[in-house]
């Protein structure tokens, strides 16, 4: 019997829709806390415990042997994190007076720099992707299919897209005449998300050689990257697989590329030309200034740079 069947089962189940409905949490992110207090009830089951009364000692000691288990620093901060969102939960609905994990504390890790390409790098990509798109004696398939890969590179250094926001695009994205377009993203919110020339002429020529070598995909589809799948469009793992492919071809590690690295390399650049964090926050569509701060690696080498190069005492020597 799962824990769905269980008091504790019921209690996460109603705290995983009230997530939903609250926050709006994504699917992926519903699926992850539900694995993870599914795993924590369990283990206060196994206690005689419930989530109604289990104790700081009990979340506590449940942690423990997820990093006794050999769980990375990550997975723990991810699980404490489901706990104190759980049991806050549970006591602002008045299942409990009190939050036995109020007062634990997550493992201290360092918060890693992104992996970031150069300007280079990313032109290389681009330039190997479109490589035989043009090919009239290449098979179909394959000139569509580098089409769609430039099209995603574009669009994703252009706009700083995360890849479900890019995947989900709409078919009508490639009709826009303003180098905008709106984009909802996480917690169903919206925002405007810039499309330089280069990824608008890419979504046009894409659409083109759709409509011409398989018009049977596009036919009544509403995405602008249809595909045989569950949800009708291209999935994030096909778009990550074809990646590190023209990676590859490309003279680039396919661990230092992933749609991911290529949303990293938009802000990085970005900030390297000037651009106001601010911005690039709203951007991104980061919720929290803190969350785009993980760049500000990028604004301390500009500041340094801008010292050694501006200031008019900076080639002098120390009196």
């Amino acid at each position: 019997m799962t824990s769905r069947a269980t008091g504790d089962g019921r209690l996460v189940e109603a705290f995983l829709e009230a997530i939903v409905s609250e926050r709006g949490a994504s699917r992926n992110t519903v699926e992850a806390y539900r694995r993870d207090l599914e795993d924590y009830v369990a283990f206060l089951a196994a206690k005689g415990k419930s989530a109604l009364s289990a104790s700081s000692a009990d979340a506590r000691r449940y942690l423990a042997g997820c990093g006794a288990a050999g769980l990375a620093a990550s997975s723990l901060a991810r699980r404490l994190s489901a706990l104190r969102q759980f049991h806050k939960h549970l006591y602002a609905e008045g299942r409990r007076a009190d939050d036995p994990t109020i007062a634990l504390e997550g493992p201290r890790r360092p918060r890693p720099l992104p992996k970031v390409l150069s300007v280079a790098e990313v032109a290389r990509l681009i330039d190997v992707a479109r490589e035989g798109l043009d090919a009239p004696e290449r098979p179909a398939r394959e000139r569509l299919a580098a089409a769609r890969l430039a099209c995603l590179i574009e669009l994703v250094y252009a706009s700083g897209l995360r890849v479900s926001e890019l995947i989900a695009l709409p078919k009508s994205a490639a009709r826009a005449r303003e180098p905008l377009i709106a984009v909802r993203g996480k917690g169903n919110k919206e925002r405007l998300a810039p499309i330089s020339e280069p990824a608008r002429a890419a979504m046009r020529r894409y659409r083109e050689l759709i409509d011409q070598l398989a018009p049977g995909l596009a036919a009544g589809s509403p995405w602008l990257f249809p595909a045989d799948s569950a949800s009708g469009h291209l999935t994030r793992q096909a778009f990550a697989r074809d990646l590190k492919t023209v990676a590859a071809a490309a003279g680039l590690p396919a661990a230092r590329v992933s749609p991911h690295v290529l949303r990293h390399a938009f802000a990085s650049h970005l900030l390297q030309n000037g651009a106001d964090l601010r911005v690039v926050q709203d951007l991104l569509g980061h919720a929290d200034i803190s969350t785009t701060q993980i760049y500000t690696h990028v604004l301390d080498e500009r500041a340094q740079a801008m010292v050694r190069d501006l200031h008019p005492l900076s080639d002098e020597d120390e009196t």
